[in-house]
């Protein structure tokens, strides 16, 4: 049965990686199960035992992005202050754009494309999450704890700027001349967004 299970998982994520690849390169509408199988080095027929059809596919992408994330953004509690709070929120956005880049360009693509397979999850869970972190951040605004500002758009500063090393992966690696991420990018990006965020917040 282990064996089973193993082999199993191990075709899960084999079809995962390569639909991730296949819905960034071509997009919901480009893309075709039998890229992905070919991708994966498997027949399609066990694409489609697995995952029935390319909507399956697509969405199950998207459920472990939003999984992902859900574990990072929901790392803001009033009762830590803003400045562990927000350091690790920070740190934790970073550290999932950079070990999670195609499943952060795939959500951008679908957010971009208007949002049409997590319109639930954008309208209603984000939009509850951004109002009540906005009220932990005003809690501490008017505890003189933080400088005030809009909380909302600070949630976006910080979603927009960790994502941006993802999302822009190759323009970034283009004007750095590398190949590719090192553990040392990462840890840099990591202390300058938290340092230059909480210095303008005046956060001590």
């Amino acid at each position: 049965m282990n064996k089973q299970a193993n082999k199993r998982k191990q075709s899960q994520d084999a079809i995962m990686d390569a639909a991730r690849d296949e819905f960034i390169q071509q997009g919901f509408k480009g893309a075709t199960v039998q890229a992905i199988a070919d991708n994966a080095n498997m027949p399609k027929a066990n694409v489609l035992y697995y995952y029935q059809n390319k909507e399956n596919l697509y969405h199950k992408v998207l459920e472990q992005t939003l999984e992902m994330w859900d574990t990072a953004i929901g790392d803001i509690v009033l009762e830590d202050g803003p400045k562990i709070a927000l350091e690790r929120f920070i740190s934790a956005k970073v550290d999932i754009t950079f070990e999670n880049p195609k499943a952060s360009k795939i959500y951008a693509m679908e957010i971009i494309q208007g949002a049409q397979h997590i319109d639930n999850f954008a309208r209603v869970y984000l939009r509850n999450w951004v109002k009540e972190k906005s009220q932990i951040f005003e809690h501490w605004m008017n505890a003189g704890e933080m400088a005030k500002v809009d909380p909302v758009k600070l949630i976006f500063l910080i979603w927009s700027t960790t994502q941006h090393y993802a999302d822009f992966e190759t323009q970034i690696l283009n004007i750095t001349n590398k190949q590719e991420y090192e553990q040392e990018d990462r840890e840099q990006v990591k202390a300058f967004l938290v340092n230059f965020i909480l210095q303008g917040l005046n956060i001590k």
